[in-house]
């Protein structure tokens, strides 16, 4: 099908591309940016006048909840939620049952997304079997089988040795391991941030140490077994300047934060509402404002929804018998407007953090807008508002943003030219 995307302001941070101007689409790809081919008629043509036209956003964590978790979410349902917050490529973590720790998994997962059409997954397989931290999945076998990275979420290894050789095999074969730095003897029992609002709420509390003396750990094995390793989920001012320091010694490491770590902090908890409850927990404003200037320099080049949709049931108990986690790849461009409202970026810095940059740290083939390239595109209103809420196709509706008035409103999500979401 021949399609023209018509007088979009079309942004492409990768080549620093800012103009009014067109895309032209054929067979899945872009054939031109600007006049269209000799010989070329559009079949079908998109007025994009006042939208913003950039790469499909690239989600870096993104919990489908299938196989085995059918009562949070299922690939059709959290694929179609992706494709309305703007996502044309996600990652999705190893934690299902049965655990992403063999080729037949992956397999299931890259058939069924096929199948649903909503947009591009690529697996992380487990860095561990069953992600016990005792015995090294068939890291192999799985790249192969389509894993793109590996990692062992918070679960923890409890023998470094063992992690140490995991880390060599790894770099072995140049794969990517995602670390979730998180002590597990520092953070066992807490619920929120170590501080004075936990304290207030008689919350057990998870220190800022339980991510820096896990982070310092890891990046020391790192740079001993010269692996490629990407940090997932920071949460502390004093985690992302490790990263920093890291990267100025000339280590491979990149970084993402979860959106909702840019936007609340822990005082958000002070009324116990269980939709604020995540893992690891939301910490203060400093701490905010040091993860959003290693937004801003680029020490953290990816922004990701990490998401966690949520059946009803699970957010109703107690706080401390809750589970973590917040339903929100569906609002990941609005809610990341905000930041540039805000002026906290600009636009096409955010734009980048959502796609070049995630998309690059697991060498993704995404977060472009190429001639020749596929046509994996967002097309936005940023001067209209979204209505957190008025639809919701996740089956998590955990969320603590619905109800608010967001900026932008994503009007087409396209698949390789394929309209995958539509307002």
């Amino acid at each position: 099908m021949k399609l023209s995307i018509l007088g979009a302001r079309v942004i492409d941070p990768s080549s620093g591309l800012d103009q009014v101007t067109d895309i032209h689409v054929e067979a899945c790809k872009i054939v031109a940016i600007g006049a269209a081919p000799a010989g070329f008629v559009a079949v079908d043509t998109i007025d994009a006048q006042g939208l913003v036209a950039a790469p499909g956003l690239v989600d870096l964590n993104v919990a489908l909840r299938e196989p085995g978790y059918s009562r949070k979410g299922s690939i059709i349902s959290e694929t179609r939620a992706a494709a309305a917050g703007g996502v044309t490529s996600l990652c999705c973590p190893p934690k299902t049952k049965p655990v992403l720790d063999t080729s037949a998994v992956a397999e299931l997962i890259l058939d069924r997304a096929r199948e649903a059409g909503n947009a591009k997954v690529f697996p992380i397989g487990a860095l561990s079997k069953g992600l016990d931290g005792e015995q090294l999945a068939e890291l192999v076998a799985l790249r192969d089988a389509g894993c793109v990275a590996f990692g062992n979420g918070l679960e923890s290894f409890r023998n470094t040795r063992t992690l140490c050789r995991a880390l060599e095999y790894a770099a072995t074969f140049d794969l990517t391991v995602i670390f979730n730095s998180q002590d597990h003897d520092l953070a066992e029992g807490g619920l929120a941030h170590e501080g004075p609002t936990a304290s207030f709420l008689g919350l057990p509390g998870i220190p800022e140490t339980a991510e820096t003396v896990a982070l310092t750990r890891d990046l020391l094995l790192v740079e001993q077994s010269g692996v490629r390793a990407h940090f997932s989920q920071l949460t502390s001012a004093r985690g992302v300047a490790l990263i920093a320091q890291a990267q100025a010694r000339g280590l491979p490491v990149t970084a993402d934060v979860a959106l909702y770590q840019l936007i609340l902090t822990d005082e958000a908890l002070i009324d116990f509402s269980s939709l604020y409850h995540v893992q690891p927990p939301l910490r203060t404003r400093a701490d905010r404002d040091g993860l959003r200037e290693a937004v801003k320099s680029g020490v953290v080049s990816a922004i990701s929804s990490h998401h966690q949709p949520h059946e009803r049931d699970a957010k109703l108990a107690p706080f401390g018998a809750t589970e973590p986690g917040i339903s929100s790849v569906e609002l990941l461009l609005p809610l990341a407007m905000t930041l540039v409202e805000d002026g906290l970026l600009d636009l096409t810095t955010l734009l980048a953090r959502l796609s070049a940059g995630p998309a690059e740290a697991l060498r993704l083939p995404a977060g472009k807008l190429a001639v020749g390239g596929a046509a994996d595109i967002v097309l936005f209103d940023p001067a209209t508002s979204t209505v957190a809420g008025e639809t919701w196709l996740s089956k998590g509706e955990n969320c603590p943003f619905i109800g608010h008035s967001l900026p932008g409103v994503v009007r087409y999500t396209l698949v390789d030219g394929r309209i995958t979401h539509q307002a």
